[in-house]
């Protein structure tokens, strides 16, 4: 659970840009999407490889040569 303390003379604008920032921080925004619907354990399995192969690409393309 993500806590804020609202500083002296804050505005609630700032004060809700550092909530946000704390919660894309923590990764919740990314937990929220990810349990947002079902997936099978065999789907799971295919876009678990489907990232590491975009991953191992990314990688492939910034290194040196």
């Amino acid at each position: 659970m993500v806590f804020i303390k609202v500083r002296e003379g804050e505005n609630i604008e700032e004060a809700l840009r550092r909530f946000k920032r704390e919660c894309e921080r923590n990764g919740i925004l990314k937990e929220i999407k990810r349990r947002e619907f079902h997936l099978s354990a065999s789907l799971r399995r295919k876009l678990k490889a489907q990232e590491a192969r975009r991953k191992m690409r990314r990688a492939r393309r910034k290194r040196p040569r």
